[in-house]
This record gives structure tokens, C-alpha cells and sequence, in this order.
């Protein structure tokens, strides 16, 4: 196993110990039939919801103590939560904090998976909430035009770093942006900085129209265009939409056999004459492995 794939997206669990953080690719091996597609968020003051979530479908589960929660709430979603996470649960829980004061609380507790820290805007954001949680894995939530420019510095900042992802909501109002497309350059970037990093390809942010699964579908691709993998979603209706649009089809699949089987015999050039270099090689054995998710 390689350095790198110790920051995959396959292990979603605590940190087993220190971390060489190598700046080296993620291997091709990151993706695979355990790689999520979907991550589900519940708010944290609604535990019906959060259940029914856990049985959802969803690779993984994310309760919200942030957005989704009204401040009189705070509190109860935060016990709620708590009470939720004494268990362990067949499918990763992660948590969106509302507030640093909410990690001690939380990461004792066996059902916690992962810490979703909003409005991150400096590694030093990122350091502060590591010691209030040791061991546990962080994802950042980049929500500001400076987060934005200080992506690979958060993405790099520390071993528990395991994935970025943008907060489009915020980030929107924060740049004044009307149009979706106007969001495209701070997207690349994420993307950009999650490589360069060593970290999984971000998952998209929520398609905030939940009856609108044709319209899912169409971001969805143009995300994956992008180079996102996967996405969140604030309903279960979505959850199917999501992951169709990130499996590769069947010609996708079937184009990435013809390369690995070409290099395996030495050739440099598929029959069609297209060349095929490392880079290449290592697409095709990403969309192998991640198509063996669908079995």
C-alpha cells in the first residue's frame, strides 16, 4: 500500500497513528468499491431524520449542528447527537460543528467518524481543531473568498486533513455571485488544491432543489467534468441520482479494460492508435476499480 493511500477516501475512520503527508498523487488505488459517492446530511436536532438517514443508502451520514439547526435548538441538537453517536453505526457518521465549544463533546464517543468544520479560512483553523481532536479525521468547508485562497494551505495544513469540500451557500453571498457558473473558478481551485495535497477529488456541494432530479443530473455530470467525485445530498431521493451520475458507464468501463490490457502486453498505443501514457494508465485503473462498486 502506498503512502498516499493512507489520505483515500476508502478509510473513513479515525487516524490509526501519525501520517506521512508525501504530496505524491493518490495512488489508483483510492478508488474503489468502498469509495463514497454520496454523503447524506440530517439535522443533528431531528433524530428521526438522522435514522432514517443512517438506513438511507448513503455512503455516508452527516449530521448538522451548523446550518440546519435554529439557534434555540443548538443545545438539544448537540445532546441529540451525542446520544445518537454512543453507538456504533454500519454506515460512517460524520458531524458538522456549530462551534469548536461542540468537539469535546463529540469525539469521545465510539459512532464519530469524521468532523465537518465550517468556515475554515487558514491552516491554523485546521491545527486548533486537530488538538481539540485528536485522531479524528477533518474535512474543512471552504465558505469565503479568503478560504478559497488559502485552499491548498488548509488541504496541506495537517495529517487529519481528509478531504475539502466548498460551502456554496456562503461562498455565493460572500463573492455576490447571481449565476451558478460564476462559482466555476473557486470550484477548480478546490479541486486543484485536494490533488495537489494528496487528498481524495471533492465531493460537490448539495443541489439545493430537491425535486429537481433532472437538473441534479445534468450538475452532477458537469461536476464529475470537473473533477469532482460524488456528492452531498440533503435528501435521500437524491442519493441514486448522485451515484449514477459518478459510476463510469459501460463504454467508459470498457475503454479503461482496453488500456490495461494493452499495457499489460507492453504496447504503447491501443489499436485505434491512441498513446497511452502513465497518466492514462492510472485513469483507467481508477474507473476499473471504482466500477467495481456497482458489482
Amino acid at each position: 500500500m502506498s503512502g498516499t493511500h493512507a489520505h483515500g477516501v476508502r478509510n473513513l475512520g479515525r487516524v490509526s497513528g501519525p501520517r506521512e503527508r508525501t504530496g505524491a498523487p493518490v495512488a489508483s488505488g483510492t478508488a474503489g468499491p468502498h469509495t463514497p459517492l454520496t454523503w447524506l446530511y440530517a439535522p443533528g436536532d431531528r433524530p428521526e431524520v438522522v435514522r432514517k438517514a443512517l438506513v438511507s443508502g448513503a455512503d455516508v451520514v452527516i449530521v448538522d449542528l451548523e446550518d440546519a439547526v435554529a439557534p434555540d435548538r443548538k443545545a438539544y441538537a448537540l445532546e441529540a447527537t451525542a446520544d445518537l453517536l454512543s453507538d456504533v453505526h454500519p454506515v460512517p457518521v460524520h458531524v458538522r460543528v456549530h462551534t469548536p465549544l461542540d468537539i469535546p463533546v463529540l469525539t469521545p464517543l465510539p459512532g464519530l467518524c469524521g468532523l465537518r468544520v465550517p468556515k475554515v479560512t487558514h491552516a491554523t483553523d485546521i491545527h486548533r481543531i486537530a488538538g481539540l481532536a485528536p485522531g479524528l479525521p477533518l474535512y474543512p468547508l471552504l465558505e469565503s473568498a479568503l478560504a478559497v485562497e488559502n485552499a491548498y494551505a488548509v488541504a496541506s495544513a495537517h495529517p487529519a486533513v481528509r478531504g475539502i469540500a466548498l460551502g456554496e451557500a456562503d461562498l455565493r453571498s460572500d463573492l455576490g455571485v447571481r449565476e451558478d457558473s460564476g462559482l466555476d473558478w473557486s470550484r477548480g481551485r478546490l479541486v486543484v488544491a485536494a490533488r495537489a495535497a494528496a487528498l481524495p477529488p471533492p465531493a460537490q456541494s448539495v443541489h439545493p432543489h430537491v425535486r429537481d432530479l433532472e437538473g441534479l443530473a445534468v450538475d452532477c455530470a458537469r461536476g464529475r467534468a470537473m473533477g469532482f467525485l460524488g456528492r452531498a445530498a440533503i435528501h435521500p431521493r437524491q442519493l441514486p441520482v448522485i451515484e449514477r451520475a459518478y459510476l463510469p458507464t459501460p463504454e467508459e468501463v470498457e475503454e479503461a479494460r482496453e488500456i490495461v490490457a494493452a499495457t499489460g502486453q507492453g504496447a504503447l498505443a491501443l489499436p485505434d492508435g491512441r498513446f497511452v501514457d502513465a497518466a492514462v494508465v492510472e485513469g483507467a485503473h481508477r474507473v476499473l476499480a471504482l466500477a467495481s462498486r456497482a458489482g
